[in-house]
């Protein structure tokens, strides 16, 4: 793979698998789906588990093969909503530091290869999700509007990580409706507080970029809450907690759900307190540590299964 063509800061994790023993030519198709980086699978694939855990309820051997067919699915569909937003942002990335060194901005892959490997990942999500329910079937089609318009977003409002937030929590309303082939007011109330999760993981993510997002012209809530970073953060991050116990209350859940609950909100805390807003490497490390945050809501619903 060729040398990043910036000297700067760069969160690409040389040391990966997928960049260690991929033949070369497959490379650069991996970092498309950003293998190299698996903490947006999990943020993404979290909220799915979670769903499936409050409709599964003790079946442990039930809950475990769903859980690894919504992984596979979660893979495929987290590659392929990345080389979309590759695709679409491939001259904006051109201009930030973080992400020059992608593959299309940098021109290891042609526009043409990257359609096709798209497709390629659609279809296997796409294969996955026409096994479900009907109900399951349009609840997974409903989110790809959502999906396509996330990367235009930040060219036209400050709130793109409220679109993202939109998208990335659509598990936990998929996951329910696969295998009970219903919705239910504490799966919403789950995917509500996953939005606002979202809107706390992925703004600290966005500040990395803060500088070249101004020269170019992106818009983000980094950007938007430059201000008063902290205080948007804990506001969003007591509505997640808020709206998770409510889900609880509503499923319902017994008492060491709303235990460990505390401990999630804890976690939010420190990521807030502690938060570097202008160090990239903080906020990166930040953003990875919210996979803490999906284990521990998947314990949580987990034990409170039991009374």
């Amino acid at each position: 793979m060729p040398a990043d063509r910036t000297t700067g800061f760069t969160d690409i994790d040389r040391q990966h698998w997928s960049l260690r023993y991929l033949p070369p030519a497959m490379r650069p198709f991996g970092r498309l789906a950003r293998w190299d980086r698996p903490i947006g699978t999990w943020l993404l694939l979290f909220p799915c588990w979670w769903s499936l855990a409050l409709a599964v309820g003790r079946d442990w051997p039930h809950l475990l093969g769903w859980m690894v067919l919504f992984a596979l699915g979660a893979l495929a569909m987290r590659g392929a909503g990345c080389t979309w937003n590759d695709i679409l942002d491939r001259k904006i990335d051109a201009e930030v530091e973080r992400t020059r060194s992608r593959p299309l901005p940098s021109g290891e892959v042609r526009l043409r290869s990257a359609v096709v490997w798209m497709a390629l990942q659609a279809l296997v999500g796409g294969i996955i999700l026409f096994k479900f329910n009907k109900v399951a079937v349009l609840v997974g089609l409903a989110s790809l509007a959502i999906v396509a318009i996330y990367p235009l977003m930040k060219r036209v409002t400050s709130w793109p990580q409220a679109v993202l937030g939109f998208a990335f929590n659509w598990g936990a309303l998929l996951g329910y409706a696969a295998v009970t082939g219903t919705l239910s007011w504490a799966t919403i109330a789950l995917y509500l507080g996953g939005v606002a999760w979202t809107m706390v993981y992925d703004t600290i993510y966005a500040m990395q970029d803060q500088r070249d997002d101004a020269i170019v012209g992106v818009r983000s809530t980094a950007r938007r809450f430059a201000g008063a970073a902290r205080l948007w953060l804990t506001l969003f991050a007591v509505l997640a907690v808020a709206l998770w116990a409510s889900a609880g209350i509503l499923a319902p859940l017994h008492l060491p759900y709303f235990i460990v609950l505390l401990v999630v909100a804890g976690h939010f805390g420190w990521q807030i307190v502690d938060l570097k807003p202008h160090d990239q490497p903080d906020c990166l490390a930040k953003f990875r540590a919210n996979a803490q945050v999906g284990w521990l809501m998947l314990g949580a619903i987990v034990a409170g299964q039991f009374g």
